[in-house]
This record gives structure tokens, sequence and C-alpha cells, in this order.
């Protein structure tokens, strides 16, 4: 290795130091209870079971492939970096450290968009589930935009107050939320049997090991069972200086949440067959409207399907508030590297929050959501708005899967199983991306809806290239390190 090859390694272990010193004044809340099932929370979308539905019985196929070319790739490459840079800030610092500072803040500020862009479908989904949970006599709900704005501002609210008092609190909401999901998707599968038990036959055929038609659909409808349904096992990677014991608390926490999230997907999905056919099912809303129909037959449990839609909503509001808490740490760790203000950085005094990145969060997660109502239906203005997000996500794992491919500054190069691993979760990754800019519903203009996915993704990443170049300084450059309590203060090691 020569001098300035030497020099650059030496100046990014500094920088890592760094990090480290400032994440030791967060309170270490979190163990391995609290990851796996923030890790079952975050993966398990609502909506997935639907999306693959519309395959027919044949999702069975593409499930395992989805399992075997991107699933178990990315929880290999995430428990990989994981244990050699176990840093808040997660993705970020991993290619900051990796690749390059402009690389890292990219990765964060797409990885940013992508939460604001989800998290603001909140008010949305939630009018979409109580509608149901209500009853036909509500089915207007869904469609109100006075509703839906009421909804997402008493949401964000809600989120920006659980993030501000940390994580001491918030996990217990993501906990609630894991353990519900898991209920949920047990009353899912056994909905169908309690229903064939009562003599009803299913809509269509749950389960086959044909092969799907490989149309452009279908291509389209894989990719998003791969990234879409199975990404996320990097995010709570963005809190680690917030966990106990994060090199070997991450990494478990993955090994132990993979098989249980692949049985709840491929189970899910024929289950919702049983009782709606492909081209019948809500793609904002799969599951409340299974359980609204498989209850019919059930006499007095039909009563239930209203406690287990609240459920539902829960569970979605739940992981919101793990969205929101993550991007609320991007801000702040980019502030440390001086490449946002340091106003982004400054934390609660009793809380130990970064509150200003809080509430700038809260406020721009609002303003997208209530501008994604005007003008659309709503089943297009969920496609759009998924769409963008998950591609805002996909270029983050483009990143992440190349970096055990070239191979991390100072840690020498990975196994060539891991490389190999990393290559299949890349394209898996490219084909969500090239084909996430179509539409899956039935849209006012496929061309329109196309070029508007297509812009905003560039004109966004121009947007932050911009900032990275006014605001950015060398992220070797020294950054005060987190200033010693006084004896009275709180100390984070003792929780």
């Amino acid at each position: 290795m020569n001098d300035e090859a030497s020099q650059s390694v030496e100046d990014l272990r500094r920088a890592e130091r760094d990090v480290e010193a400032h994440s030791q004044t967060f309170r270490k809340e979190l163990g391995l209870r609290d990851l796996v099932l923030t890790q079952v929370l975050f993966v398990v979308g609502l909506g997935w079971v639907g999306t693959a539905a519309r395959l027919g019985p044949s999702h069975v196929v593409f499930w395992l492939l989805a399992i075997a070319l991107f699933y178990l790739p990315c929880a290999a490459v995430v428990t990989y970096l994981a244990r050699l840079m176990p840093l808040e800030g997660g993705l970020y610092q991993w290619t900051k450290l990796g690749i390059g500072p402009m690389a890292g803040f990219l990765v964060a500020w797409n990885l940013w968009l992508y939460v604001i862009v989800n998290t603001s479908e909140i008010g949305l989904q939630v009018t979409t589930y109580l509608s149901y949970a209500l009853g036909p006599g509500a089915s207007w709900m869904a469609a109100s935009r006075p509703m839906i704005t009421v909804a997402a501002c008493a949401i964000v609210a809600g989120l920006v107050v659980v993030s501000a008092i940390g994580l001491g609190v918030g996990k217990w909401l993501h906990n609630a939320g894991g353990v519900l999901i898991l209920v949920l998707f047990a009353a899912l599968v056994a909905l169908p049997i309690a229903n064939a038990a009562h003599g009803v036959a299913p809509a269509t055929a749950s389960f086959s090991l044909a092969v799907p038609a490989m149309t452009l659909l279908n291509l389209n409808l894989l990719g998003k069972m791969s990234f879409g349904a199975f990404g996320g096992f990097e995010y709570v990677a963005i809190v680690a200086g917030e966990c106990r014991d994060p090199v070997r608390s991450i990494a478990r926490s993955v090994v132990i949440a993979t098989p249980i999230i692949a049985a709840m997907f491929i189970l899910g999905t024929g289950s919702v067959l049983f009782f709606v056919r492909p081209d019948a099912i809500d793609l904002i809303g799969p599951i409340p409207q299974v359980l609204g129909i498989g209850s019919r037959t059930l006499g007095m449990a039909a009563g239930i399907a209203p406690v287990v839609i609240m459920m539902m909503t829960v569970v979605r509001v739940a992981q919101a508030s793990i969205n929101f808490t993550g991007s609320t740490r991007l801000p702040m760790v980019a502030g440390w590297d001086r490449l946002l203000p340091e106003w982004f950085t400054r934390l609660h005094p009793r809380w130990r929050t970064p509150v200003n990145s809080i509430l700038f969060v809260g406020a721009v997660t609002l303003s997208v959501g209530l501008a994604s109502i005007v003008g659309v239906g709503e089943q297009e203005a969920f496609q759009l708005l998924n769409n963008a997000s998950g591609i805002f996500y996909a270029l983050t794992y483009l990143v992440m899967f190349v970096l055990p491919i070239v191979g991390v500054r100072g840690a020498g190069r990975a196994p060539l199983w891991l490389r190999m691993a990393a290559a299949s979760g890349f394209v898996m990754t490219l084909l969500y991306v090239v084909l996430s800019v179509f539409p899956i519903v039935q849209v006012q203009s496929s061309l329109s809806f196309t070029m508007k996915i297509t812009g905003l993704i560039v004109l966004a990443n121009l947007v932050g290239a911009a900032i990275y170049v006014l605001r950015g300084r060398p992220v070797t450059a020294p950054s005060p390190a987190p200033r010693a309590q006084s004896p009275s203060a709180h100390d984070p090691a003792a929780d």
C-alpha cells in the first residue's frame, strides 16, 4: 500500500473513531429481542402479499426465487457490513468509509427521501384500514381528502413526539407492532382453514409450483417481491450507536428473523388467493380486504374483523415510527461530518435525541403527504408514492451490494461466495429499479406516470449532489467530540 492510500485509510479510520465518540452520548436502548421484532415489523410490509397474489398460485416460485437470489444474499451482506462497521448511521457510514464521502452523502440522501415518501403514505393507508374496520357505510373515508389530511397531521405529530422522547419509549411501540404483525399473519393463515371447515370453496388455488410467464408485468412483480418485499435488514444499523453490543446483536437479529419472514410472505399470499381473485385484489389494503371477506362466514367470529383491522392500523403506525426514527438520524450524522448545518446535531438535554432533526423531518414528511393527494385517484397516488420511494431505497442497495464486490478500504477483499451473493442481490435490485417506473394499476396515463417518477428521481439526486458540493467538506476534518457530562447528568451507559 502506498503512502497516499495509507493516509486515506488512516483518515477514514479517524472519522470512524469520531462517529464512535459521538455515539457514546446515546442511551443504549435496543437489545436482541427489540431488534428481532423490529426486523420482522420493518421488513414485512402489509401490502406485499397482495402484490404477490397478482401472480396467482404460482407466486410460490417467485417467492422462492426472491429468497434465493435476493433475500439470502442481502442477509449475508448486511451481516458482513454490520460486523465490520457497527456505527450510528448504518449504510451511510458503510458507504462513506468504504467508497468515499460524496457516495456516502448521496446514499444517505436517497435513503432519507425513501423514508420521507414512504412515511408520507400513512394518512392514505390508515384511512383505508379504518374504512374496512367501520364497515360499508365508511367506504367514503378512503377517498376523502379532508379525512386523509386529518389522519396524516395527527399521525405525523405523534411520530414527532415519540421520536423526540427516544427509543426508550419508541421501542415498545415497535415491539408491540412486531408482536401484532406476527399475530395478524397467524390469523391470516388460519382464516382459510376455518372457512374450509365451514365448506367455503376457495376463490382460486392458493399454491402451485408452475413457473409464471416471464412477461414484463411478472418481471416487475418479481422485482417487487425481491427487493421491495425483502429489503430492510440494514435499516436497524442506522441506530447502531443506540444498540447494546451492536456487532453481535444486529447480525443475530438478521439470522433469527430471516426464516420467520419468508414463511409469513409465502403463507400469507396463499391466504389472500383463497378469498380474492388476482384481478380483484386491493393493493392498498389486501389484508383487511381478506379479513373482511373471510370473517363473514364464521358467524359470531365475524365481529373480530374490525378489531383485527384496527390492530393492522397500529402495525402500520409502528412501521412508520421505525422509518421516521431512522430518518431523523441521517441529517444528524451528516451534520457530524459538516455536510449539513450543526443545527441538525443538537440533542435534547434530557432525552438525548436530535430534536431539531426530528422537527425538520416531521415537517417535510407532512408536506409531502399532503401534496401527494392532490389531483389523482387514491390507487394511482399510492402507486406513484410507492414506486418513487422504492426506487430511492433501491439506489442505496445497489451501492450496498457493490461494497463487498469492490472491497471496503482498509478491510481487504470479501470472500468469493459473499461477492457472488452480492452480485446476485445487485442484479435483482437493478431489475426492481428498471421496472418500477411502470405502473401495475390502472392510471390516467402510463407515460405520464413513468415520466413523473423518472423526473423525480433524477431531480432529487441532482439536488442532493448540489447540496454536497455547496456544503461538502472533508469528513476527515476534526470535529468536536461530545462534551463530558457533569456528574449530575444522565449517564447513558447505565441504561
